[in-house]
């Protein structure tokens, strides 16, 4: 008898050890097949064709947490991107100017249209925003040679820049409901103006600043092409690529359970994921094609904002259509990279979901979701339960790749949902990790945003 148990034991690990083996095969074929190395991190310094300068990382950082650049002077980069949230929002949509000051569930004020996307691996975003309104025409933010286009009144007068970040350091401080506010006058020229006089103004800026540019060091201003550089550099250094299945794809078979690469196979298979959310190419492995698609999100608006929404009640948001004025592009937005996605407190463009398993199972089929949706059930905060915008002219849209529902068993779908979560996370990327980016001062004296 012992010895039918032992046999028995062996044939059953046996069997355990093969499917583990031909799940490994299964998936490391697949990504082959998709072009997905797991070493995206490792190529940025040399498409930058240099090594990160810790100098200018350090003097962005300051810079990114502080006030001066906001003509408002209650918000910069950090009130709407949280170190705590992987550099993204902690809001389902966000709130710029005229806030409390606080970084969290708890912060107030008047909303913006949209939530803030993560600023962690956007080095490799060949475009950025919810409208791809920012974007590298070459398809790749490291190349300038296509041009880089900006909505007007900028176009493409920042192509010089040798990054698309750099580029779109421009942007942020001349944006009145985000950080420059409404009383002062003047255009976007006017504002970095005004940027610039307030940074040369505090002696600690020109002295960092002076470190690391000659001309500043000569007793020259401080220009807006430095100010670029040293935030785009501090963006630079929040490259957090290296998830499990990257390690994975490397060749560490036990960086995924067993379950996450049954989920892996469901999202470069039978889910269809990896239609939109691709690996290859221009995508640079970061889980998303980069353009736009109708996919059905249900339409919330906040009752008190600072952005006129479309539509004849206000309550709609026409997404891509605002850039290009085409009625055809309404309802489109970009594809959501999805590294890193389980940093996110809410998912989509206007953060219609708050919890990971709703925002896949809405992919899964988009006109029962949508037809069925509950701001509150969703977990929407209670000033986003205005009335919503209609949701039948955005269905008639919806892009064909999700037509038809996608039919997944309860084990699989949780395989999916922990594919995911877990597998696409980079853990130096958590809370825990990323606050130490926090600094406990500014050099312009203005207060540090509270983070919760």
């Amino acid at each position: 008898m012992r010895i039918c148990i032992v046999v028995i034991s062996l044939l059953l690990l046996s069997a355990v050890v093969v499917s583990s083996a031909t799940l490994d095969d299964q998936l490391a074929a697949v990504l082959s097949q998709h072009g997905f190395t797991g070493r995206i991190e490792s190529t940025l310094e040399p498409r930058l064709g240099r090594k990160l300068d810790n100098q200018l990382v350090d003097l962005g950082r300051l810079l990114f947490f502080d006030t001066a650049g906001g003509l408002n002077n209650d918000n910069n980069c950090s009130g709407c991107h949280s170190p705590k949230n992987g550099f993204g929002d902690s809001q389902s949509i966000a709130i710029g100017i005229d806030n409390n000051g606080i970084v969290g569930p708890d912060r107030a004020g008047p909303r913006n249209q949209r939530r803030t996307p993560m600023v962690i691996n956007t080095a490799f975003f060949p475009n950025l925003m919810w409208n791809s309104r920012f974007a590298s025409l070459s398809l790749d933010p490291f190349d300038n040679s296509a041009g880089f286009q900006f909505p007007l009144p900028e176009g493409l007068t920042l192509s010089y820049q040798p990054h698309l970040l750099v580029a779109q350091a421009f942007i942020p401080p001349t944006e009145r409901v985000e950080v420059a506010g409404f009383a002062f006058p003047g255009d976007n020229s006017d504002i970095r103006t005004e940027v610039l006089r307030r940074i040369n103004n505090v002696p600690e800026y020109r002295k960092q600043f002076g470190k690391i540019f000659p001309a500043v060091r000569d007793g020259g201003p401080i220009t807006f092409d430095m100010f670029g550089l040293a935030i785009a550099e501090f963006e630079f250094s929040l490259i957090f690529a290296d998830a499990p299945i990257d390690q994975f794809a490397r060749g560490q078979k036990n960086a995924l359970t067993d379950e996450q690469k049954r989920g892996a196979l469901l999202f470069f298979g039978k889910a269809r994921c990896v239609e939109c959310h691709k690996v290859s190419g221009s995508s640079n492995e970061m889980f998303s094609d980069f353009s736009q698609h109708v996919i059905g999100v249900p339409q919330i608006a906040p009752a008190v904002g600072n952005v006129p929404f479309d539509g004849p009640a206000q309550n709609e948001d026409f997404g891509l259509e605002q850039v290009t004025g085409n009625s055809l592009d309404r309802y489109k937005f970009r594809t959501s990279p999805l590294r890193n996605v389980a940093l996110q407190p809410a998912f989509f463009h206007n953060g219609a979901f708050t919890r990971l398993e709703d925002a896949i199972r809405h992919h899964l089929d988009v006109f029962a979701s949508a037809r069925h949706y509950n701001p509150g059930a969703a977990g929407v905060d209670s000033d986003l339960m205005a009335p919503m915008g209609p949701i039948e002219p955005v269905l008639t849209r919806v892009d064909p790749i999700l037509v038809t529902p996608i039919a997944l068993t309860d084990d699989e779908f949780q395989q999916l949902v922990d594919f995911v979560r877990n597998a696409l996370l980079d853990r130096r990327a958590t809370p825990e990790m990323l606050k130490k980016q926090i600094p406990k001062s500014v050099p312009s004296g203005f207060p540090v945003l509270k983070f919760q």
